[in-house]
């Protein structure tokens, strides 16, 4: 079974590690440790000596004889590179020495080169300790070690502050905290680009499925009802069926009245409802929908008692996503979109737990709403949405999205800008999108995705595991904007995994026809691809695909279906 170490081979990642587990498990999907080694030395400055033997393995126990150390005097800074995106902490080890004092040190980490570097208090600086505490002071004992820090970063700089002697350290290794489950999906193709993408977003994920499905591991560490669900999307696509997506529906449901919105946007209430009509019909387990069945059904009346006639008439929480929050006109459109989406959702889930009023009632407000398409004002995102829930016509929606390209795209809406593209049949504009886009991040050394991507300020950027020459912009420190302006910026964020899913979806052209797969349809779409294989997980067992073009152009299949699926066309 492919774990997450074998998934960093994929992403061709070199890593020296010691794996200790806090618990004995097998792929259980309990959150495990393990301790990862620096691959690198990023940066040594002052009074450090022998830093590149933080480099090397350390055997998980200190001793009073260590053949090689290294030595911080005051004021000596190392920058360490763990090589990867990682969420957890870090375990700092100190040799023996002549002073049994306790040794001050701070420990800044970061998500790039640029935020390890960066100091909290710092005038003007954009670097906080929201949500989690990633730059703070620590103590280290004599001959012991001491485990800190609970974050996401990928750099980590230790600065020896007050000591009046030598510091010897044996190691420093991050402390990585993921669920330990096997990556059931899994996707190549003759693009090797597309196959990292498909990977970092599933990684991206897999890093979010913390004791919740959180948006992001350094900030957003939270339940957003809108955001899971690119996020459920991509879970289910790797993953398969994973409880932590439906403790983290109940729990903003629990946090949540049906006559209010979740995470207190109009629109993340309409996607809990989509999020529910998604998992039955890939699932197709009803207990879990019925203990559904009272919210669902006051928060669709909730819903409904919102609209104007034919228009969605949201008094509060009007929310899409960011890049359109001062675009009314977008806004609204996307809006009128996924009510439509939500009350169809409600529509099939009324039909599946038998009540036939409440199907009744959602078909019908629904049927009003489609009377009526607002202009989606050139934005992308919204158009995307209008094509998607029945309303506008992918061919022009695609227009819409294309028009831009990957300067208008967004992490997150990016998802369905994509879809859209495929229901307009645009399967190679999609790819380039993508690759442009998402594998964008990827040049600048991005191992998880981000919660955005300017594309235009890309252009010009450092990588994100340099320090930034002169000339080159810093895409971390400089960039963002709204709530994640400069190194607020979340470079993990589960909503943006939506390739993963896309790839899955459309290239290996498995989608799911009966409620809980009992029936798929397999129809690939290689774009200008030469071939593409993979496997996805089902309720039944994987489903495996390998597709080939053929001189002619066209394409020849091999797929295994698991018994209790019937393949259909």
């Amino acid at each position: 079974m492919r774990r997450f170490i074998f998934f960093a081979a994929l992403l061709a990642l070199t890593l020296s590690c010691e794996k200790q587990e806090e618990r004995v498990t097998a792929g259980s999907g309990e959150i495990v440790s393990e301790y990862l080694t620096p691959t690198r030395v990023v940066l040594a400055r002052g009074a450090v000596e022998n830093a590149e033997h933080l480099t090397e393995p350390y055997a998980g126990q200190v001793s009073t004889d260590e053949p090689g150390v290294t030595v911080f005097s005051k004021g000596g800074s190392v920058l360490l590179d763990f090589g990867r995106e990682i969420q957890g902490g870090i375990q700092i080890v100190r040799a023996i020495d002549g002073d049994h004092r306790a040794a001050r040190f701070r420990l800044c980490l970061g998500e790039s080169v640029s935020e390890a570097l960066s100091s909290v208090e710092a005038k003007g600086s954009t670097a906080t300790n929201d949500h989690s505490v990633r730059d703070f002071e620590i103590s280290v004992p004599w001959l012991g070690c001491v485990e800190v820090g609970n974050s996401g970063f990928r750099f980590a700089r230790l600065d020896l502050l007050d000591a009046g002697w030598e510091v010897p350290v044996v190691a420093v290794r991050a402390i990585s905290k993921y669920r330990d489950l096997p990556y059931l999906g899994s996707f190549r193709c003759s693009d090797q680009r597309l196959t990292d993408i498909w990977n970092t977003g599933a990684y991206t994920v897999h890093l979010c499925m913390q004791e919740y499905l959180w948006d992001g591991i350094k900030r957003d560490r939270l339940v957003w009802l809108g955001d899971m669900h690119p996020e459920v999307m991509a879970v289910n696509t790797v993953f398969g069926d994973q409880e932590v997506v439906r403790k983290s529906l109940d729990y903003v449901r629990a946090k949540t009245p049906p006559t209010e919105w979740m995470n207190g946007m109009c629109s993340y209430s309409l996607w809990w409802i989509i999020i529910q009509e998604h998992l039955y019909k890939w699932y197709g387990d009803k207990e879990y929908l019925e203990a559904q069945h009272a919210y669902l059904k006051e928060l669709l009346h909730t819903v409904m008692g919102q609209m104007d006639g034919c228009r969605e008439a949201f008094e509060e929480g009007r929310f899409l996503d960011w890049p359109t929050n001062d675009q009314p006109e977008a806004i609204h459109a996307g809006l009128q979109a996924l009510s439509v989406m939500a009350l169809d959702a409600g529509a099939g889930l009324a039909n599946a737990l038998g009540d036939t009023a409440l199907e009744e009632e959602c078909s019908r407000v629904a049927a009003e709403l489609r009377t009526y398409v607002p202009d989606p004002a050139g934005s992308g995102q919204a158009a995307a949405l209008l094509a998607l829930a029945g309303l506008l016509d992918p061919a022009e929606a695609a227009g819409v999205v294309e028009w831009n390209g990957p300067y208008g795209c967004t992490s997150f809406m990016g998802y369905y800008m994509l879809e859209a593209m495929a229901a307009a049949g645009h399967y190679i504009e999609a790819l380039h999108l993508m690759s442009d886009y998402w594998g964008g991040m990827l040049d600048l050394g991005a191992t998880t995705f981000w919660e955005d991507f300017n594309y235009h300020d890309g252009q010009n950027a450092a990588r994100i595991d340099e320090v930034v020459p002169e000339g080159k912009f810093d895409i971390h420190a400089d960039g963002g904007a709204w709530c994640y302006v400069g190194l607020r910026h979340s470079f993990c964020h589960g909503w943006a995994s939506g390739p993963t899913t896309w790839l899955s979806r459309h290239v290996l052209g498995i989608e799911p026809v009966g409620v809980g797969f009992s029936e798929v349809r397999i129809e690939p779409q290689l774009g200008d691809l030469e071939w593409a294989e993979g496997s996805f997980p089902t309720p039944y067992g994987l489903i495996e695909v390998s597709h080939h073009r053929t001189p002619d152009g066209s394409i020849t299949s091999e797929i295994k279906v698991p018994k209790g699926i019937k393949l259909v066309k």
